[in-house]
This record gives structure tokens, C-alpha cells and sequence, in this order.
């Protein structure tokens, strides 16, 4: 956690995730430490509603890289130290109801967002346990994911985006549960 908040410090220049949400996005169902600029409309943000999910256990992560494959997945100390652009948000599962998350961009653009279900919530990515998403529709598979799956483009108010949760099915590798 400590990590995540140097990271937001670096980023954007000011602490965020102490402050408490305004009563806007504290009722609206919205979660994660950006939900204020998806409950009022202020972008640029994604607000990604989240289908899918094996089961209401552990934490859900939200990362928005930028939007070319050098940096698709790289690491988010790599991609700080270089003054490029992450944000990483994180949020309980709820134990019921929809799952709405929001992440906020930097500036409007095309950016690649990346959704995982830790379930055990040990921060590390379980490949036989924990599940992944992106914006676009189709099957993970076994392999790396492409950046085409991953890509949102973002305009300056609030970007909405359906993420289907999958999970590793047997030999056809990550594919949704239902």
C-alpha cells in the first residue's frame, strides 16, 4: 500500500487516498480512492462496471497504463522512473451488488486499462486462482495478453467501459465463468 501511495505522490503531485470520498461518492455505489470523479462526472475517468466474478472474495485492482505496447504491462516503478503516466486503484469486493470502479487519466487519450480479481488478496498474481478482464470482448487463452484487448480511449468527461472477469478454465487457459 505504501508503494501505491508514492506512486500517486509521484504522479499527481498530491496524496488522494487519505482524504475522505465526498458524500456524492460515498452513496454512489462507485468504488475505489478515484470514485469522486466518476460520481460528479469529472474526467478524465474510466468508469468500469465489472461482470463476471467467480466469487465476492478478496480485492479488485484497476491499472491504466499508457496506451503503446513498450509499456503494456511494465512495470509501474520502470514507467514512473521513465515520467510516464500509471495509476493503479484497488477496492474490496463487495459482498453484493453491482461492481463499479473508477479510475482516473491523466488527460483524454487512449490508454490501456487492466482489471485483476485477487481473491486471496495477497497483492501477487495467482494465474491458478485469480481472475483478470479487459475492455474489449474475447478470451485471454494461455498466452500474454495483447494490447489490442486492453486499449480505452478516454475524452475529457467520464469513459464508460464493461470488463468481463475470467479465470483460468483447464487447457483453454483464461476464459469468463459463465
Amino acid at each position: 500500500m505504501k508503494t501505491t501511495n508514492l506512486l500517486t505522490v509521484a504522479v499527481f503531485g498530491a496524496l488522494t487516498m487519505a482524504a475522505p470520498l465526498p458524500a456524492a461518492a460515498q452513496g454512489s455505489g462507485i468504488l475505489g480512492d478515484d470514485a469522486s470523479a466518476c460520481a460528479n462526472g469529472q474526467g478524465p475517468a474510466i468508469r468500469a462496471t465489472i461482470t463476471g466474478l467467480r466469487d465476492r472474495t478478496g480485492r479488485l485492482k484497476l491499472e491504466l497504463y499508457p496506451g503503446n505496447e513498450d509499456d503494456f504491462l511494465k512495470d509501474d516503478r520502470d514507467l514512473v522512473s521513465e515520467g510516464k503516466f500509471f495509476r493503479r486503484i484497488w477496492a474490496q469486493t463487495p459482498g453484493s451488488g453491482n461492481v463499479v470502479m473508477c479510475i482516473k487519466a491523466p488527460r483524454p487519450g487512449t490508454y490501456a486499462l487492466f482489471f485483476t480479481h485477487d481473491r486471496d488478496g495477497k497483492n501477487k498474481f495467482n494465474f491458478w486462482r485469480d481472475g483478470a478482464g479487459f475492455a474489449r470482448p474475447g478470451n485471454l487463452g494461455r498466452s500474454r495478453p495483447r494490447l489490442e484487448q486492453a486499449l480505452v480511449t478516454v475524452g475529457s468527461g467520464v469513459t464508460n467501459v464493461t470488463i468481463r472477469a475470467q479465470y483460468l478454465r483447464g487447457v483453454a487457459g483464461f476464459r469468463p465463468i459463465d
